[in-house]
């Protein structure tokens, strides 16, 4: 077996998606010596592409917001700043059986199924939320309790709840209102004149995926592929190596921003208690149905489905945000559905999931008919997004732990923020210094990620 001189690596970084990368750009720019050790056989993770009409797009959606101020500070600084683009998206909402939109103070007043006063109550307290409460104060407080509250049982009923039981499945009552706050936020500062501007690459996020592997090419960082990590050993209080299939690999300092529940299994007796934290901290799964069409569904980007009973909770229709010219003139929608683990769709074969969604789509769309489908793709991972109940910031572990050279920086310090690429670039940023990388000349506009734990 092949071993690594502890003396020639000085981080190694386990888990090739966009935190593990910019942790290795940015620990590369200070001039440490890196490796990235990733499982798969490709690097990205989530941002992972694939082909249609001789152009890429996301097994999972994706869009930029405008305040997504470390983001952008990366996607210039690699040189990519002329394939980003800002443009007004649309929103519409799918209740009581009918398609409503929902952009605006003028969408909202001609929202039927809730009533007048409802509807101020509903902006009232969604101003509050995205505008005006501190996260911190609202950990202990369900979000539907308080939505039922202070939006009103009927509102809560008709919008809030059919959305967060979609999302969050069984724990949907646990779920805190800090992570709505997370959310409410990110929205609204995206918003221009009442108008939310998304942002998207030219070309998909593989432009910035293929730029950022390259940099790291270029500034010597080693990039191991396909290599999952089998075990871990320690000597007094570090970590002595870890071993993938055919290798063993020794550095000065271990960063891991694989999942919790994939990271604790490889811990033994001497991290006992931190295994047992990070087994706190469970996992939703997420499927994407894509689908290649003839013509448009309609004519709204991010539609959310209220209505109970659906298989999925949002219809994203990628060619009303991008033109279906830059795909061959093939129209592109999303199906898009969290589940718990434990949910009959988490075993579903492709062709199971496919069947089951499919079926829906005619009780949104008038006259839809499956001849105006193409192609159907269907990707599913079960660590899309982590279960931040109540308390949630009690669980995210320290990204320093108390073995020396052993760091931690997942998915779970977003919370109480949504999960996004922007917030990704934070998490590693704040990793990176917390291991005594300057990360000071990365910006931070309204990332609420990398708050807890650093």
């Amino acid at each position: 077996m092949k071993e690594v001189d502890l003396n020639i690596t000085d981080m190694i970084v386990v888990g090739g998606g966009i935190t593990g990368l910019v942790s290795a750009y940015l620990a590369a720019k200070a001039g440490k010596k890196v490796k990235v050790i990733e499982g798969s056989e490709h690097f990205g993770g989530l941002l992972k592409t694939f082909e249609i009409g001789d152009n890429r797009v996301e097994f999972y959606y994706h869009h930029f917001f405008t305040h997504d101020a470390e983001l952008n500070w990366l996607i210039k600084d690699l040189n990519i700043e002329d394939k980003l683009f800002y443009k007004k998206t649309s929103m519409g909402i799918f209740s009581n059986g009918k398609i409503y939109d929902f952009n605006s103070l003028v969408d909202l007043l001609k929202f039927k199924p809730i009533s007048f006063i409802d509807k101020i109550r509903f902006g009232l307290s969604s101003i509050f939320l995205g505008k005006y409460a501190n996260w911190k104060n609202f950990e202990d407080r369900s979000s539907i309790d308080w939505l039922k509250k202070w939006a009103g049982t009927t509102t809560t009923a008709v919008l809030w709840a059919p959305l967060l039981n979609i999302k969050f499945g069984p724990y949907a009552s646990k779920i805190p209102l800090s992570w709505m706050i997370g959310r409410l936020k990110q929205r609204m500062s995206s918003r221009k004149k009442g108008d939310e501007q998304l942002g998207y690459l030219k070309g998909s996020l593989k432009v910035l995926l293929d730029a950022l592997l390259t940099r790291l090419n270029d500034l010597g960082v080693e990039l191991v592929s396909h290599s999952p990590v089998e075990k871990i050993t320690f000597e007094r209080n570090e970590i002595k190596s870890i071993f993938t299939e055919n290798e063993e690999h020794r550095a000065s300092n271990y960063l891991f921003t694989i999942p919790s529940t994939y990271l604790s299994k490889l811990l033994g007796p001497k991290t006992q208690m931190i295994s047992t934290d990070l087994n706190e901290i469970k996992y939703f799964g997420a499927v994407c149905v894509i689908l290649e069409l003839d013509r448009s569904l309609s004519d709204i980007y991010w539609l959310n489905i209220a209505d109970e009973g659906f298989p999925f909770g949002g219809i994203i229709e990628h060619t009303n945000f991008i033109p279906s010219s830059e795909y061959k003139n093939t129209h592109i929608a999303y199906l898009s559905r969290y589940f718990a683990l434990e949910d009959k769709i988490a075993s579903m074969s492709n062709d199971e999931i496919n069947r089951l969604m499919l079926e829906y789509l005619p009780k949104i769309y008038k006259g839809f008919s499956t001849d105006w489908i193409q192609k159907v793709n269907v990707f599913k991972t079960n660590t899309a997004a982590t279960v931040c109940d109540l308390n949630f910031s009690e669980k995210v572990p320290d990204c320093k732990t108390e073995i020396d050279n052993f760091y931690i920086a997942n998915m779970s310090h977003v919370y109480p923020d949504e999960r996004s690429t922007n917030n990704s670039v934070r998490i590693a940023a704040e990793a990176c210094r917390v291991m005594g990388i300057d990360t000071s000349y990365v910006p931070t506009k309204s990332s609420m990620s990398g708050k807890i734990g650093f």
